[in-house]
C-alpha cells in the first residue's frame, strides 16, 4: 500500500494543466511574423534551416531512446512493488489470529471464505487463495473454483519460505505470493497465496506514464527552443542565405557601392574607416588608403571628422566640405543598440541648398503674410492698427519700421489731398533707441525725401544705400548722420492706399543683413495694401463712432434741471464695441412733480442712437400731456410697434421692436412713486437707513411687443432723503457675470445711507464697471425731498360763485404767512380766474391747493368735469375770454392734466424773476396789456 500512495502523489505533481489552463495556452496563436520566421528557419535551402533540422533529428532521437528506456525501468520498478504489496497481503493474512486454527477446523472454507474476501477488498489485490498443503484451494475469489488444486509452485512455502512468482493462472497473468500458515507447534498448516493480475500491475506502470511523458515533453521543447535559438541566430547572421546566394549578394553588393551617387562610409566603433565607396572618396577627396585609418586622420573638416567618428544618428546634417555642401546622414548598423559599425552616407546639395534657400524664404513671406492678415486690425483703432503692422513685420522683414500717418485719417476723415504733412503713428524695432523722428509728431517732409514722393505719386520707393541718397539726407542732415551712425543702411517706403487714396506711408529700415532689394518690394506692397485696407476700415468706423456720439450726446440732456423734488446724479458710458442706444432724462411735471426716465434700444450705432432720439423726444411729448406711467407706456409702445410696420414697409431700416422703458413719477406733496416698466429692468430703492431693495414692479414686454395689453403700474412710498436708482442691463449683466451676481454688487454699492447722488454714481461705477463692457450702461440716482404739511394749503370749494371771494382771501394769507406778499395780487388774479371757470363751467367737487415750492407758486383747481379751456384772443366787443390770457401773461407755465375724477388746471409763478415788470406795479402792468382803444 506504501508503493501505492507514493505513486499516487507522484502523478498529482506531475499531472499536465487541464480546463482553463490549457485553454488559455491553446487560444495564443502565433503571429504573422512568427510564422514566416518558422518557414525560413525550416527551409532546408538556408545554413540555419539545414542546421536546425539535423540538430531536430538528434534531440528526436535520444529523447525517442530516453523514453523507452524510462517505460522499461518504470514497468520493472511497478512489478516490484507489486511483488512487495502481495507478500505483505500474504503475511498479514497468514499471521492473522484464527488463520491456523480454521485450517485444522472441520469446515476452513467456512470461515476462511469471508475473512479471505474482505482482505481482499481492504488491500485492493486481485485474489487471495487460501490452501491446503496438499493444494487444495479452501478460497477464491470466484467460488466455484474452491476445492479445486491450486496450481503453481507452492511447495516451497510448505518448506516454510515465502516467495513471489509471475504465472499464469485462471485469472490470467499474474503476481503471486506464497506464505505458509504456520501452527503454534511451527508446523505448517497451509499456504495464502494472494495475486494481483498483469492488468493492474500495468496499470500502475501506465500511471508514471503522463509523468515520464511530460518530462520528455519538455526536454523535447527545451531542446528544440535551444536549437531553434542557435539557428535563429545563425540565420540572423546570414540573413536566411545560402552559400550561392551570399556569395551572389556580395557580388552585388559590392557593384552597388561603385555605381552609386552617393558617398558610401561604414565606420567601426573606434572612428576606423573600413569601407568607402568611389563617390565618398570624391566627395572627401579620401587618399587611397583611408580603409583601416581613423576618419580624424584623414583630412576632413572638424566637424564632419567628429561627426563621423561619433557614430551618432543624423538626418540631412548639412557640412562643408571644400566648395560643397554636403547632406549627411548616419545611421548605426545595427538599432538595438549592440551593433558597433555606422553607416553614413553623403550627397552633394550644393545648387539643392541653394534653391532650398529661396524657397524657406519664400515661405516664409508666405507665413508672415498670413500672421499679418491675422494680426493686422484687430481692433477698429486707426492708431493701433499702424502699430500691429509695424509689430508683424519686425524684426522678421525690417529692423525697424515707421509708419506715417495724414491727420485726417486719424480722425476718421477722409485724407482728401495727397500731401508731405503727416504724422508719425507707430515706431517698431529690435532696439528701443533709434535716432529717428519719435512716434507722435508732425513731419513735413521736404520734396526730395523719399517719402514725400511715396505720399504724392503712390508708389513705393527703394533705397538701398542711404549713405547714397542725398534727397533722404537733405531732410535734416545731423539726424541723417546719426542714422546712419546708428548702422541703419537700407530704406523701402510704401504708400498705404486704399480705395486708389494715399492714406499714409509706411517705412521699412534695415541696419543688419543684405540691404532691400527688388523681390522685398513686391512683398512690402503685397503686405502694406492688407495693411491699408485695416487702417481704412478703422478710419470708417472712427467717423462713424465720432458721428455717433455726437448725435447721442446731442440727443441725451447734458445737464439736468434743478428740481425741488430730487437732486439728481447721472451717468452714461457707452460700450467699447460702439455707441448704443441706452438713454435717460429727467423731466419736470407739473405740481412740483418730476418723472424719472432709463431705457434701452436694441444694437449699437448711429441707427441706435437716432431711434433713441425719437423715444426720448416721443416720452418728452407724452409726457407734456402729463399722462399716467401706464398710458404713457401704452402709446409708447404703439408708436414704437406703427414705426415698425412703416419700415417693414419700406425694408430699409431695422425693427426697433424690443426696446425697453422705465417711467416714474414722484410727487413730492405725497412722497409717492408711480412707476411702470416694458421689459426694463426695475429700480433699486435705498432707504434713509441705507436698506436696499428691488421693489418687484409689474413687468410687461418691450416696447412693440405688448400687443394691446395693458401696462400696469406699481405706488412706492419714498420717504425724505431716499434714493431711487434707475439703470440699464448692462450695469449688472454682462459676458463675465449673470444678473444676480450684478445686483449683489449694485446692493454692496448702494448701501451707504449718507451718500449724495454724485457720490452713490461714483461708488456704483467703481464697483460694477467691467474691464471691456459690451453693452452701453446709463444710471440715473435721485434722493427725493417731501413738501412739509405747512408748504401745501388746500380748499374745498362750494359750487357757488360767492364762494370765490373768500378762497382769494385765504390764499392772500396764505402768502403773507410765507412771506410772499408780493406775489398776492398775481396769485389772487390766477386764484378768481380758475376758480370762478370751475363754479361756471366745471362739476363738482372743486378743490384748490396751493405749493410753496423751492422756486416757485403752484396754484392748482380740481373739479369733476373733464373739459379742458382753450386759450383765444378776444374780441374787442367779448365780455369774456380774457381770463386765460391773464393767466397766461402773468404765470410761468400753467396748463391742464386729467385725472381719474376729472382733471386739473394748474399755474406755477416764479419766486425770484416772476411775471411783474420791475420798477412798476402789478396793477399798471396789468393795465398795459391793453391798448386805449381796447379799454
Amino acid at each position: 500500500m506504501a508503493t501505492w500512495d507514493r505513486l499516487r502523489r507522484a502523478r498529482s505533481r506531475s499531472a499536465p494543466p487541464t480546463g482553463p489552463e490549457r485553454a488559455g495556452d491553446a487560444s495564443r496563436k502565433p503571429s504573422l511574423s512568427w510564422g514566416r520566421q518558422a518557414r525560413s528557419l525550416l527551409s532546408v535551402h538556408t545554413v540555419a534551416g539545414q542546421v536546425l533540422l539535423l540538430q531536430l533529428v538528434l534531440v528526436l532521437v535520444l529523447v525517442a531512446v530516453t523514453m523507452a528506456g524510462l517505460v522499461l525501468q518504470s514497468r520493472r520498478q511497478s512489478i516490484e512493488g507489486t511483488r512487495d504489496e502481495v507478500l505483505a497481503a500474504g503475511e498479514g493474512f497468514a499471521n492473522a489470529p484464527g488463520t491456523a486454527e480454521a485450517l485444522d477446523s472441520s469446515d476452513p472454507t467456512a470461515v476462511l471464505q469471508p475473512r479471505a474476501e474482505a482482505a481482499r477488498k481492504r488491500t485492493g489485490v486481485d485474489n487471495i487463495v487460501v490452501a491446503t498443503t496438499d493444494g487444495i484451494r479452501l478460497t477464491h475469489r470466484y467460488p466455484d473454483r474452491i476445492g479445486k488444486r491450486f496450481v503453481g509452485p507452492y511447495k516451497k512455502a510448505l518448506r516454510g519460505e515465502s516467495f513471489t512468482h509471475t504465472v499464469t493462472d485462471p485469472l490470467g497473468l499474474s503476481v503471486y505470493a506464497a506464505v505458509p500458515v504456520f501452527r503454534a507447534d511451527g508446523t505448517v498448516a497451509g499456504v495464502v497465496a494472494p495475486e494481483i493480475t498483469l492488468e493492474n500491475v500495468n496499470q500502475e506502470a501506465q500511471e508514471q506514464l503522463p509523468l515520464l511523458f511530460g518530462t520528455a515533453a519538455g526536454v523535447l521543447v527545451l531542446a528544440m527552443g535551444g536549437s531553434a535559438l542557435v539557428s535563429r541566430r545563425l540565420r540572423r547572421q546570414t540573413r536566411g542565405l545560402g552559400p550561392v546566394e551570399m556569395t551572389r549578394m556580395y557580388e552585388h553588393h559590392d557593384a552597388v557601392l561603385h555605381a552609386v551617387r552617393e558617398g558610401v562610409l561604414i565606420i567601426d566603433d573606434s572612428g576606423r574607416l573600413l569601407l568607402a565607396n568611389d563617390e565618398a572618396r570624391r566627395l572627401l577627396d579620401l587618399p587611397e588608403d583611408a580603409e583601416r585609418r581613423a576618419v580624424t586622420d584623414l583630412g576632413l573638416a572638424p566637424g564632419t571628422a567628429d561627426l563621423l567618428a561619433s557614430g551618432e544618428p543624423t538626418t540631412d546634417e548639412v557640412h562643408l566640405a571644400g566648395d560643397r555642401l554636403l547632406a549627411v546622414n548616419v545611421r548605426s548598423v545595427d538599432q538595438s543598440g549592440g551593433a558597433t559599425h555606422s553607416v553614413a552616407t553623403l550627397r552633394d546639395t550644393t545648387e539643392l541648398q541653394a534653391l532650398a534657400g529661396r524657397a524657406e524664404v519664400a515661405r516664409e513671406r508666405l507665413q508672415l503674410l498670413y500672421d499679418a492678415g491675422v494680426g493686422i486690425g484687430t481692433t477698429l483703432d486707426v492708431a493701433r492698427t499702424a502699430e500691429e503692422l509695424a509689430e508683424v513685420t519686425v524684426p522678421r522683414f525690417a529692423d525697424f519700421v515707421t509708419v506715417e500717418l495724414l491727420d485726417p485719417v486719424l480722425r476718421g476723415e477722409e485724407p482728401g489731398e495727397a500731401g508731405t504733412e503727416m504724422r508719425r503713428t507707430a515706431v517698431r524695432g529690435i532696439r528701443d533707441d533709434p535716432p529717428l523722428y519719435p512716434e507722435g509728431e508732425l513731419i513735413r517732409f521736404a520734396p526730395t525725401n523719399p517719402v514725400a514722393a511715396v505720399a504724392t505719386s503712390g508708389r513705393p520707393v527703394l533705397e538701398p544705400d542711404l549713405a547714397a541718397s542725398r534727397g533722404w539726407r537733405a531732410q535734416d542732415p545731423e539726424r541723417a548722420r546719426r542714422v546712419l551712425a546708428y548702422g541703419i543702411h537700407s530704406l523701402l517706403s510704401v504708400p498705404l492706399q486704399a480705395r486708389g487714396v494715399v492714406l499714409g506711408v509706411a517705412d521699412f529700415w534695415r541696419s543688419e543683413g543684405e540691404p532691400f532689394g527688388e523681390s522685398d518690394l513686391s512683398f512690402a506692397k503685397e503686405l502694406t495694401a492688407r495693411a491699408a485696407v485695416s487702417i481704412d476700415n478703422a478710419r470708417r468706423y472712427t467717423r462713424e463712432h465720432a458721428m455717433t456720439v455726437t448725435l447721442q450726446r446731442s440727443l441725451l440732456p447734458r445737464e439736468l434741471p434743478g428740481l425741488s423734488a430730487v437732486d439728481v446724479a447721472f451717468r452714461y458710458l457707452p460700450a467699447r464695441a460702439g455707441v448704443g442706444g441706452d438713454w435717460f432724462d429727467v423731466i419736470p411735471l407739473p405740481g412740483a412733480r418730476v418723472a424719472l426716465v432709463v431705457g434701452d434700444v436694441v444694437g449699437h450705432g448711429l441707427h441706435a442712437a437716432a431711434t433713441m432720439g425719437r423715444l426720448r423726444t416721443a416720452v418728452h411729448n407724452f409726457s407734456s400731456l402729463d399722462l399716467p406711467p401706464e398710458e404713457l407706456l401704452s402709446h409708447l409702445d404703439e408708436l414704437v410697434a406703427r414705426i415698425d410696420q412703416e419700415r417693414a414697409v419700406e425694408g430699409d431700416d431695422p425693427a426697433i421692436t424690443g426696446a425697453t422703458c422705465l417711467y416714474a413719477v414722484y410727487d413730492p406733496a405725497s412722497g409717492r412713486a408711480t412707476a411702470a416698466r416694458a421689459g426694463h429692468p426695475g429700480p433699486a430703492l435705498v432707504y434713509p437707513d441705507g436698506t436696499v431693495t428691488f421693489p418687484d414692479l409689474p413687468l410687461a414686454p418691450p416696447l412693440g411687443l405688448g400687443a394691446g395689453i395693458p401696462f400696469e403700474t406699481a405706488e412706492l412710498d419714498l420717504p425724505a432723503g431716499s434714493r431711487l436708482a434707475l439703470f440699464t442691463d448692462g450695469l449688472v449683466a454682462n459676458r463675465e457675470r449673470d444678473a444676480d451676481t450684478g445686483l449683489a454688487l449694485l446692493r454692496d454699492a448702494l448701501a451707504h445711507a449718507d451718500r449724495t447722488p454724485e457720490e452713490t454714481c461714483r461708488a456704483v461705477i467703481g464697483a460694477l464697471l467691467p474691464e471691456h463692457p459690451s453693452d452701453d450702461i446709463a444710471l440715473l440716482v435721485a434722493r427725493t425731498h417731501t413738501l412739509a404739511p405747512d408748504q401745501v394749503a388746500t380748499w374745498e370749494v362750494p359750487d357757488d360763485p360767492t364762494a370765490v371771494a373768500p378762497v382769494r382771501a385765504a390764499c392772500a394769507q396764505r402768502l403773507a404767512d410765507w412771506g410772499l406778499e408780493e406775489l398776492a395780487f398775481t396769485t389772487e388774479l390766477i386764484v378768481s380766474e380758475l376758480v370762478t371757470n370751475a363754479i361756471r363751467y366745471g362739476t363738482p367737487p372743486i378743490r384748490l391747493r396751493l405749493l410753496h415750492d423751492r422756486n416757485s407758486v403752484i396754484c392748482e383747481v380740481a373739479d369733476g368735469s373733464s373739459t379742458s379751456p382753450h386759450l383765444r384772443r378776444a374780441a374787442i366787443t367779448d365780455e369774456g375770454g380774457r381770463g386765460l390770457y391773464l393767466i397766461a401773461r402773468f404765470a410761468r407755465r400753467w396748463g391742464t392734466r386729467y385725472t381719474g375724477r376729472g382733471k386739473i388746471i394748474w399755474t406755477e409763478q416764479p419766486l425770484h424773476d416772476g411775471g411783474d415788470e420791475p420798477g412798476g406795479e402789478p396793477g399798471e402792468n396789468l393795465l398795459d396789456q391793453w391798448g386805449d382803444a381796447e379799454l
